[in-house]
């Protein structure tokens, strides 16, 4: 019974379908969350925005670390709550990518750091990359505002084509059924 229960939350039928709403649920929340919290800290501690970014050498620091937060906040709020979460998530993919290359990748070139500490340290951002390209690919999953926004799929007559996330569909339930 809990099997069944399980397979239903996380879409698994027969196979390892992280597309179910639980799966996709997983990977938004701590995204998003993350992103959020990182944006509201560029403008709430200086040591993590202005004093961060004049070290790694990024022009006009406090500008930068505001509008990078800005970007975080507003983007890392949509992703949490499942609003155009493909969109949302290319601003942060240019963050997170822009992370990895000025602050993770000149430690391969530091006396003592090199290759395994960089990979050490740059784990975080690695998951955050892969994570936020599995959202473009897969969109928001069914537990989103976008899916509540275009509709749930037994709202559509049958044998209409109905558009999610997860691409068109034909649905073939009975209208008539609760």
């Amino acid at each position: 019974m809990r099997d069944g229960a399980m397979r239903r939350l996380f879409g698994v039928q027969g196979g390892s379908d992280a597309s179910g709403p639980g799966g996709v649920l997983l990977i938004r929340l701590p995204v998003g969350l993350i992103f959020l919290s990182q944006g509201i800290l560029k403008f709430t501690d200086a040591k993590l925005g202005l004093v961060r970014f004049a070290h790694i050498g990024f022009p006009h620091p406090g500008f930068t670390a505001h509008f990078v937060g800005g970007v975080e906040i507003v983007c890392g709020l949509l992703v949490v709550l499942g609003l155009a979460t493909r969109l949302a998530a290319l601003p942060l993919l240019a963050v997170i990518s822009t992370a990895i290359v000025t602050t993770k990748l000149p430690e391969l070139f530091r006396p003592g750091q090199g290759f395994w500490f960089m990979v050490s340290d740059a784990r975080t951002d690695s998951a955050m990359l892969c994570c936020l390209l599995f959202l473009v690919g897969s969109g928001a999953g069914r537990w989103s505002l976008d899916a509540a926004r275009q509709g749930n799929a037994r709202s559509y007559a049958p044998g209409t084509p109905s558009f999610s996330d997860h691409g068109p569909r034909t649905t073939d339930h009975d209208s008539s059924a609760p």
